[in-house]
């Protein structure tokens, strides 16, 4: 009995220790600012997901740790929102992006809950009209929608299949290409809580680093 007891007390004991050093404050980089932990994955892309409710009605929320995790596939976390319910019945959703036009009518999306404002959308102006592909609204002031269908949406990780990607004219190129440069989308700064818009093109993917080959 008593080894079992001295057994417990030394796994306690050293559980406690590694506790205490998991605890202790991160050794700073020197010559640098040290934040510790923080949140700054940045840029963070303006993410406008939209959906419909029980009733069709259109819903839209903000999010921004979201991201494209395969060819055809997008991740987005979530906590419960409206959006979520909407999600978890209609099993569709469109994805769009917040742009400099536009930020304002964004963030108000993001502020405010359709459980209690359900016509959010109507109240800024917006527009809506269902997708051809999913059971999910395409909002008309934003110039690029990515339809999609939920694969999974498991823990708050929502896991997307993109089904067709449209866009307006005027955020075209010459070549019929979508162009950061018209879309205007706006990344959201998560230390000082603003919204900055997507700037110039300053190299090419697989391209800029040949010099050093």
């Amino acid at each position: 009995m008593f080894k079992i007891m001295k057994k417990i007390i030394s796994t306690a004991l050293m559980l406690l220790c590694a506790g205490c050093l998991m605890a202790q404050e991160p050794k700073a980089v020197e010559g640098r600012s040290n934040f510790g932990a923080m949140m700054f994955v940045a840029p963070e892309p303006a993410i406008m997901i939209a959906t419909y409710d029980a009733h069709d009605n259109p819903d839209v929320m903000m999010a921004v740790w979201g991201c494209q995790c395969a060819g055809d596939k997008v991740k987005i976390h979530l906590s419960d929102h409206q959006t979520t319910e909407n999600l978890q019945l209609k099993k569709a959703f469109t994805m769009s992006f917040a742009t400099k036009a536009t930020v304002a009518e964004s963030d108000y999306f993001g502020e405010v809950s359709a459980r209690e404002v359900k016509d959010k959308v109507a109240r800024v102006g917006f527009t809506a009209h269902k997708s051809p592909n999913v059971d999910a609204p395409i909002i008309d002031q934003y110039p690029v929608t990515l339809e999609c269908v939920v694969e999974s949406f498991d823990n708050g990780v929502l896991v997307g299949r993109v089904v067709n990607t449209s866009a307006a004219k005027e955020v075209l190129d010459a070549e019929g290409n979508i162009d950061l440069g018209k879309l205007q989308p706006v990344a959201f700064d998560p230390v000082n809580n603003t919204y900055r818009i997507v700037g110039d093109v300053v190299g090419h993917a697989w391209k800029s680093g040949d010099k050093f080959k």
